[in-house]
């Protein structure tokens, strides 16, 4: 089976070092990229959809005063991240500032790509869309299961 899924939850060390499950690593591949991700968490991509992503996102136009902004802070946040022997990743100091983690990091798989979310941010992230799960997908149209 393939695609990133679940969530986990693991401390983050003193030296800000997140360690990410087995399974996730092995997705994520010996090396990936971290970068500022939406609703204040951390996107972490594997080298092959950080490829796609970064093609998609060099295609569009620079006249466009969003799109600038938006590439901008994206890549200026991203940074390459390789495991340690432990598992381990380091997540850049002001990623971790932008995502809010500090001792502890929520780890959720979502199909192409890793978020890392701050506990009570992805909680209250969780409680907030439950709330609204079948109205969600309701209006997402061509859903079939």
């Amino acid at each position: 089976m393939n695609g990133l899924m679940g969530e986990y939850r693991h401390t983050i060390d003193e030296k800000g070092r997140l360690t990410l499950p087995a399974r996730i690593r092995e997705e994520l591949g010996p090396a990936f990229v971290a970068t500022k991700g939406l609703d204040n968490c951390l996107f972490l991509y594997p080298g092959a959809e950080w490829t796609v992503l970064e093609a998609k996102l060099r295609a569009l136009p620079i006249t466009q005063k969003d799109a600038r902004a938006f590439v901008r802070l994206f890549f200026a946040g991203a940074a390459e991240c390789r495991p340690d022997a432990q598992g381990r990743v380091l997540l850049p100091a002001p990623l971790r500032t932008y995502a809010g983690l500090d001792r502890e990091g929520v780890i959720v798989g979502v199909s192409s790509r890793v978020e890392v979310w701050q506990p009570a941010a992805w909680e209250r992230y969780v409680r907030e869309a439950d709330a609204t799960y079948a109205e969600i997908a309701e209006r997402m149209g061509g859903l079939s299961f």
